[in-house]
């Protein structure tokens, strides 16, 4: 629901905030007050055209804001959406949905599951024949939903198949020229002859080979300073404190460990030696190592990062290589699965047909007997549902239409086709109090959606409202009493000028207030008699 709308430099409206409630919210008011105006703003922040004439006089930009409560929605922010739309002269036209600018289509999309905006010749919703069927079908209930469940996911499976068959690598040069091209692939593979870890080994390597000069040089350093230098060095202490040992055991203990030290260097002496041996390579052991890494990089720019996605691509390639070759068998069993996908699919389609053949007699005698409530006897709504077997979509097999013929003699027609303004208010009111229940849009709005009907027909479609705000929060502007008199919540809006503008108010009457509205719209001025008559509606 809209629990808050601001709107600022819309025709005469300067900046105005509305709090609007769940159930029935009546606006009426003084004529050219901008009734039409805030119709006008729901339907721009729902995606609609806009002129920049609409802009107010003076300014350079217009912008409507709405907070919407939709606590189930994925978007909502506890519970809260807050959709903007700014307008300025120079053409700038700048959405918003919870701060993150979207296109107009983008917006378009998202609020037509948000809100149904219903004037005399705006009917969003129920004028799309893509939505027919969904609104049957929602309104078939369970009768409907598993076997629909049932059949989307034969319908997946279904395009599924058809894809992979339509994927069979086009005529036998093309299937050639791909077997040829993955058999290349696999061979370059193979005879690489990778091994896992291998190319960290060789990287390694080639940081040693490209240091070689360096790493010998202070090899022969250590080496001469370990064999010519301290190895002597310490051999001539341990010569000198033998001649100690027998005097006390401090030298004896000391003796014990120079010796140590001179075995370990001679170990390490021995280590600098087989290093500087295996520091040796030759310019051919080069141009192999260098060969042999400029391989596996090549390999990698094609088939993977690093050696196991390398060995990885190669299993798709034997696989797909092994599909190509036995493609007849392949495609031969995939044309079995489509036959046997498309038979149950035509079954449960079968089902889909009888039911919803079922329930579009039921919605359109019970649209029909919501016509005659209001006054149009002589209409016939009808729920067309044909059978179509060629043609599988994500619904079946079924094309469903609303249809409606208005007057006695005429032929049924798509309610896109209606001339009478009045006519589709109605009809648009009786096949919405049916679809109550069903239909997910949770805000309508009906602008003068009483025009050219009174009497008795505007009390049924007042009813008719009234039933609908119970399931639906209910924007209505409205220039009858007995309209206004079923309100949940009642808003006056009126003009004032000062400084020689004119700028729109917005007033949520009290009961009291309501009232003297009523009584206002019933016979134009607040009469004794008026009010009685306004109270008589109000608790009708």
């Amino acid at each position: 629901m809209i629990t808050t709308l601001h709107i600022k430099n819309i025709g005469i409206i300067d900046d105005i905030t509305i709090n609007l409630n769940e159930g029935f919210n009546v606006l009426t008011g003084e004529t050219g007050a901008g009734k039409t105006l805030i119709i006008d703003s729901l339907n721009i922040l729902a995606g609609a055209r806009f002129s920049k004439e609409i802009i107010r006089k003076g300014e350079e930009y217009s912008f409507i804001e709405m907070c919407l409560y939709l606590p189930n929605n994925p978007l909502s922010v506890d519970g809260n959406i807050i959709i903007s739309r700014e307008i300025h002269i120079n053409g700038r036209n700048l959405c918003k949905i919870n701060g993150r600018m979207v296109t107009v289509n983008e917006l378009r999309q998202f609020m037509q599951d948000i809100i149904d905006i219903h004037g005399q010749y705006d009917n969003q919703t129920l004028m799309n024949v893509e939505s027919h069927i969904e609104l049957l079908d929602d309104f078939a209930g369970d009768n409907l939903k598993e076997l629909k469940n049932k059949y989307k996911n034969l319908y997946t499976t279904y395009n599924e198949i058809k894809r992979k068959i339509k994927d069979n690598y086009g005529d036998e040069k093309e299937k050639q020229r791909r077997l040829d091209l993955l058999k290349y692939q696999l061979n370059e593979i193979e005879s690489a002859n990778l091994k896992i870890g291998e190319d960290e080994e060789l990287e390694a390597k080639r940081r040693i080979v490209s240091n070689s000069e360096k790493i010998s040089e202070n090899l022969n350093i250590a080496d001469m300073q370990i064999s010519e230098c301290t190895i002597d060095a310490v051999s001539t202490s341990i010569r000198a404190i033998e001649k100690l040992e027998n005097i006390d055991n401090n030298y004896s203990n000391l003796l014990s460990e120079l010796k140590n030290v001179y075995y370990e260097l001679q170990e390490i002496g021995r280590e600098i030696t087989d290093y500087k041996d295996e520091n040796y390579f030759d310019e051919e052991e080069r141009s192999q190592l260098e060969e042999r890494i400029d391989t596996i990089y090549s390999l990698k720019r094609k088939y993977g990062n690093n050696i196991e996605e390398i060995l990885k691509y190669k299993e798709v390639v034997v696989a797909e290589i092994n599909k190509i070759e036995n493609i007849e068998e392949y495609i031969t069993k995939l044309k079995s699965e489509l036959k046997q996908t498309e038979t149950q699919m035509k079954d449960i389609c079968i089902e889909l047909n009888k039911i919803r053949n079922v329930m579009a007699e039921v919605i359109s005698n019970k649209v029909n007997e919501e016509l005659k409530d209001l006054e149009m006897k002589n209409a016939t709504f009808k729920v067309s549902v044909e059978f179509n077997e060629s043609n599988y979509n994500e619904n079946g097999l079924n094309q469903v239409e609303f249809l409606i013929c208005t007057n006695i003699g005429q032929d049924m027609q798509p309610l896109s086709k209606i001339a009478s303004g009045g006519e589709i208010s109605r009809i648009m009111l009786a096949i919405k109090t049916v679809l109550a229940d069903v239909d997910k849009v949770p805000v309508l709005v009906f602008d003068e959606i009483d025009t050219g009907i009174s009497g008795i027909a505007a009390k049924a479609v007042a009813t008719k409202i009234k039933t609908i705000s119970k399931h639906h929060q209910v924007l209505c502007v409205t220039h009858l009493a007995s309209i206004a008199a079923k309100g949940d919540f009642n808003y006056f809006i009126s003009k004032s000028t000062i400084n020689e503008k004119t700028k729109t108010s917005v007033k949520l009457l009290s009961e009291e207030e309501t009232i003297n509205e009523i009584a206002r719209i019933a016979s134009g001025e607040i009469t004794n008699v008026a009010l009685q008559h306004a109270r008589e509606l109000r608790i009708a």
